[in-house]
């Protein structure tokens, strides 16, 4: 089957991890990781790019299937439940708007800059080698520092659960592809003829 350009968007999921490891202030590119799943499903319905486009899920089914990474099991049913799938919606919620709230302070003036990466929401590593002052404010780089924080520690769920299960596990409680699919079914409610 002849490989399409979409078929190598690994490649930027790849460089965005790695970029933010030299400059933290790469981060801020991982908001079209958010913008461009939201709009898509917006404007067409679709999870297109869940199934299409996700570099993330490229790059896990590469390592998985590929380099023989996966052991190939399935998912346990309960992290397929709904309950599992918008409890983990929620709670990224919650560590997202925590996020917020961090780089509000620094913006305010009421907190310093912490140049730290919490991997897991928990696990904070020193991260200062990625920034070194800019122009603007420290607002933007606790922003980034949060950012890149939620970003490195998703991909390593990812990649727990492409180990130990099938490589595109997470796909299955991605909280992205659990809000793109709740935008979906609103979608064809209100689009279903009456």
């Amino acid at each position: 089957m002849k490989k399409r350009w979409y078929d190598y968007l690994w490649i930027v999921e790849l460089t965005y991890m790695l970029l933010g490891f030299f400059n933290i202030l790469f981060a801020w590119l991982g908001m079209l990781f958010f913008c461009i799943p939201l709009i898509i499903s917006i404007v067409w319905g679709t999870k297109g790019y869940c199934n299409r486009y996700c570099g993330r899920g490229q790059l896990f089914s590469l390592l998985g299937e590929r380099f023989g990474l996966s052991r190939e099991k399935d998912i346990p049913k309960w992290m397929k439940s709904k309950w599992f799938r918008y409890g983990f919606l929620i709670f990224f919620f919650i560590m997202f708007f925590q996020m917020l709230w961090n780089t509000y302070l620094v913006f305010a003036g009421v907190q310093d800059l912490r140049q730290v990466v919490t991997l897991l929401w928990t696990f904070k590593l020193p991260w200062h080698w990625a920034y070194h002052g800019t122009i603007f404010s420290p607002g933007v780089a606790q922003f980034a520092f949060g950012f890149y924080s939620v970003m490195l520690t998703s991909t390593i769920l990812g990649m727990i659960t492409m180990i130990m299960f099938k490589p595109r596990s997470w796909c299955v409680y991605c909280p992205m592809g659990t809000m793109t699919q709740l935008i979906c079914k609103a979608k064809s409610r209100t689009n279903a003829p009456k």
